[in-house]
């Protein structure tokens, strides 16, 4: 399962809109995003959820969430010690039937305390990635849209999967905003 370079990175988003936006370079100015030598660092948009401490209830993937955090439209975002946020990508992707992909955060971001959690890219999959921002520090920690926050590569299998997201219309497919979690019964 070879690892795809920046030429096929660059070939399959400029013909096949496979990442959009899409920086052929790799933008250096605050935390890097962009095309990598292997890899693309997806950048976040400025949309948040942030988990709210003060409201009532726990967190349950398999029931709506969405009471206990805050919506935020902001260049940066504080993510309180020993909690967590909710993020989107500032791209959008079209993942192609023979790649899966798989994200690693920033080392920037590390360094901070901050783990970044996404879940492989399907074969089909698309949509703007909903990401998990946690803090691991004992003090908050700031993030910054528009900028960077995790490597993505991208992985070609050797031969084509039987199924792919798409044909088994999965759950996240093609989702426009940060996407709380669904349970397959919520989502039918």
């Amino acid at each position: 399962m070879p690892v795809k370079s920046d030429k096929w990175i660059a070939e399959m988003s400029l013909s096949r809109e496979m990442i959009k936006p899409f920086s052929e370079d790799q933008i250096r100015n605050g935390i890097s995003f962009g095309t990598s030598s292997y890899g693309y660092d997806i950048s976040l948009s400025d949309e948040f959820k942030v988990f709210n401490k003060n409201a009532a209830g726990e967190l349950d993937p398999k029931k709506d969430n969405s009471s206990l955090f805050d919506d935020i439209k902001s260049d940066s975002v504080l993510i309180p010690a020993n909690s967590f946020l909710l993020a989107r990508t500032k791209e959008y992707f079209k993942i192609p039937r023979n790649i899966i992909t798989i994200c690693f955060g920033k080392s920037t971001y590390a360094r901070c305390g901050v783990i970044v959690n996404v879940t492989p890219f399907e074969p089909e999959w698309e949509g703007f990635a909903t990401i998990s921002l946690a803090n691991t520090s004992p003090v908050p920690v700031r993030v910054y849209a528009n900028e960077g926050i995790g490597q993505l590569l991208f992985l070609e299998a050797d031969e084509e999967c039987k199924t792919s997201y798409k044909d088994k219309k999965g759950k996240y497919q093609a989702q426009k905003e940060i996407t709380l979690s669904k349970s397959d019964k919520s989502s039918g």
